[in-house]
């Protein structure tokens, strides 16, 4: 099938091109923008309890004040509010309310702090359109508004609150966007210039990894439109990487073959097609894995990451057929100039750092599986100090950004959960009004539970079914100690409820309570989905029960290993209090099915060394000589370009960044090139049970076909006597 697809692409070059390039203008011109949200409440299903209590609120509540920004007043000196100070205050907040700014809906003034330091204008805004672009919007008129009515005055302003995060959020994603933007093309280029010493070869995968990533982005607007699904500016950023890390990956593979068939002699147009026709397999095995490990996040519970999985498996899908058509058109049309000036494609090298690492696997396999297998397992010890955070506004953004620094100051200025109280509220279940006579023991029980800073009853509905009791934490929402506190609170709140009543937690540590038990679900689903799937593709490409299994446990070593060295790196190293809630799911789907390329190029390499009549031991060393500079490059490239998610300068993107390269790297320069190669050698022709996937194929002449055959002629490489290939 692949040499079909080669032979054809070569034969059409030119209506191949040209079909890529009315789709893309068909695409762009037509899709939808992509819609972003940044409400933590989105991404969770009506079925949790903290949604259930802000559906409840709205119903029984619909005037509730819940601000979505806030500003924090202080002088500029530091020192107490004034009287004139205070009236500046109700100036501005009074001017404020009267501009009837979009999406706001009341202005009202907040409670200074008790060291007399701090004061509040607090925000109500929309609440139907919470985390959407246009409450960002408001936030930049509010924050120009705030800072204007304040001048000549001796106060200092800040605005902060969830409207405000999401504007700072917005602009630190375009800053990071940028810099991944510039770093992935120029990591790219640098390496591809050093590899191939041609500047044609440098230059085009990136223009061709443009036009698909403009298509890419066109389809994915187009599914997050026609599936309702949730959007976030985290992924923009991620798609960069995937689109050009795994696009460059693709290219190389193919890029590299086409060298070898020119060096074995083929006429140029007959090479890609050889090439093509001999590593198409490995790249769409390679891309069916990661596609399939994509659409596994589709089982998640998480909104974020049901936007994520079928964003980026269309991403690679888009990339594997231009792997597959795009790249072997436009390369066969330039033909051999396209490594111009290197002459270094006429001739193959010693490789001789590769053959030498090929011998020492040939000659020591076990000790070359243990060697590696215990540097993993090493590394996999510090999964045990693993803890998650899950303050995704500040983690998506830099602490000196301005509502990041109201979120600070306000946790000093104030009890650290009064910035986002707790919300518990007792609804009668037949209808019938409540006892307002048990109110008082129900608040003083809330109050009582550990990590309470206190407790109160807010508001009764009109008819008197519902009753809201404020509950401020003694820390900050998003802390493990919050969301442990309000777990007891939880029971506390349900356990009390007195008989034809209910209650529901609500605020934002309930919501981030809801989002561990739902993250912990994606562990228990995600997990094991995608790697029965790529278990499966494995089993496909090798006609082999046995090698897949050892297969995937080497990649979950590699996760194993990522984790562990990520939470070295920055709990035990720098001190965090915890990695973000969701790295582990997306390292996991990264890690195993971006990693499980490299293992799939080079157990398809060994099994093709194999055919050609070598021992299991001797077909593991050739296939580390031949495959080991294509993993290396490829490794060393979507590596390079996944950290350069650390220059977006926010902790997600930095965690993310470093754990995703590190375990391609451990998957490039580990598992595939030792771990992988070794256990087959060692296995031998069990490995390929039931099958016989390694035997030896009967040999043909080669030269016997052109591409005008149909392409069914043959590749085959002859060795001479010291094993270079011919």
């Amino acid at each position: 099938m692949f040499r079909r697809i080669g032979n054809t692409v070569v034969r059409h070059p030119v209506w191949t091109i040209v079909a890529w390039l009315i789709a893309a203008v068909a695409i762009v011109a037509t899709a939808p923008s992509l819609p972003s949200n940044s409400d933590e409440s989105s991404f969770l299903p009506k079925s949790y309890e903290s949604i259930k209590a802000a559906v409840l609120q709205e119903k029984a509540f619909p005037s509730a004040f819940t601000p979505s920004a806030i500003a924090l007043y202080q002088r500029t000196d530091g020192g107490k509010l004034t009287a004139a100070d205070q009236q500046d205050v109700a100036r501005i907040t009074s001017e404020l309310g009267r501009k009837r700014i979009d999406q706001v809906q009341k202005v009202v003034p907040g409670q200074p702090s008790k060291d007399g330091r701090y004061a509040l204008t607090l925000v109500q805004m929309d609440s139907k359109n919470a985390g959407q672009p246009k409450q960002a919007d408001a936030a930049k008129v509010l924050r120009e508004d705030v800072e204007q009515l304040a001048k000549g005055t001796d106060l200092d302003v800040k605005l902060g609150g969830s409207a405000a995060q999401a504007l700072d959020q917005q602009d630190s994603s375009k800053r990071g966007q940028a810099l991944i933007g510039i770093g992935t093309f120029v990591i790219i280029l640098v390496t591809l210039l050093i590899i191939f010493r041609a500047p044609i070869l440098a230059f085009l995968p990136l223009i061709l990894i443009g036009l698909v990533s403009a298509i890419a982005n066109g389809l994915i607007a187009y599914a997050t439109k026609l599936f309702d699904l949730q959007a976030n500016s985290s992924v923009s950023s991620i798609l960069i990487v995937v689109l050009f890390g795994v696009g460059t990956d693709y290219f190389l593979f193919l890029m590299f073959r086409y060298r070898e068939r020119l060096r074995a002699g083929d006429e140029s147009k007959q090479a890609m097609v050889n090439a093509v026709g001999r590593v198409g397999e490995a790249i769409a095995s390679a891309a069916g894995a990661v596609i399939i490990a994509f659409l596994a996040l589709a089982l998640s519970t998480l909104g974020f990451l049901k936007q994520m999985g079928p964003a980026l498996a269309i991403a690679v899908t888009v990339t594997l057929i231009a792997g597959l058509t795009l790249i072997p058109a436009v390369v066969s049309l330039i033909g051999p100039k396209v490594f111009w000036p290197s002459k270094s494609w006429q001739r193959e090298p010693d490789n001789a750092r590769f053959a030498a690492l090929g011998r020492g696997v040939q000659r020591r396999p076990a000790l070359t599986a243990a060697l590696s297998g215990l540097v993993l397992i090493a590394l996999s010890l510090g999964t045990l100090g693993y803890k998650a955070t899950f303050d995704l506004a500040s983690g998506s953004m830099p602490k000196t950004k301005e509502s990041m620094v109201v979120q600070d100051e306000m946790q000093k200025a104030y009890s650290a959960g009064a910035a986002a109280p707790t919300d518990v509220y007792l609804s009668s279940t037949a209808g019938r009004p409540l006892d307002k006579s048990a109110f008082a023991a129900y608040a003083k029980k809330l109050g009582a539970v550990d990590g309470v800073a206190s407790a109160r009853l807010t508001q009764v509905n009109k008819g008197g079914t519902t009753a809201d009791f404020t509950v401020t934490l003694k820390y900050e929402a998003s802390t493990d100690r919050a969301i442990d506190t309000v777990g007891r609170v939880r029971e506390a709140a349900h356990s009390g409820a007195s008989e034809g009543s209910t209650a529901l937690v609500g605020g934002m540590s309930s919501i981030y309570k809801d989002i561990d038990a739902a993250v912990n679900h994606d562990y228990r689903t995600v997990f094991p989905v995608a790697a029965l799937l790529i278990m499966v593709i494995l089993g496909l490409l090798l006609r082999s029960v046995v090698a897949p299994w050892y297969l995937i446990a080497s990649v979950g070593l590699g996760f194993g290993a990522t984790l562990g060295a990520t939470v070295w790196i920055f709990q035990e190293g720098q001190g965090h209090s915890g990695l973000m809630f969701m790295l582990p799911v997306i390292m996991y789907l990264f890690v195993v099915a971006i990693g499980t390329d490299y293992n799939i190029l080079m157990i398809a390499r060994l099994r093709e060394e194999a055919r050609e009549g070598r021992e299991p031991r001797e077909a593991a060393g050739m296939a580390l000589r031949h495959a080991g500079p294509t993993v290396a490059a490829a490794g060393f490239i979507l590596a390079a370009t996944f950290a350069t998610m650390m220059l977006a300068g926010n902790v997600l993107l930095t965690e993310m960044g470093f754990a995703v390269s590190f375990g391609i790297a451990v998957a490039a320069f580990v598992m595939a090139m030792f771990f992988t190669p070794s256990l087959t050698a060692l296995i031998g022709h069990a490995a390929w049970w039931p099958g016989h996937a390694d035997r030896a194929e009967q040999p043909t002449v080669a030269g016997t076909a052109s591409i005008g055959s149909g392409g069914q002629g043959s590749d085959t490489v002859t060795h001479d006597p010291a094993g270079r290939r011919n």
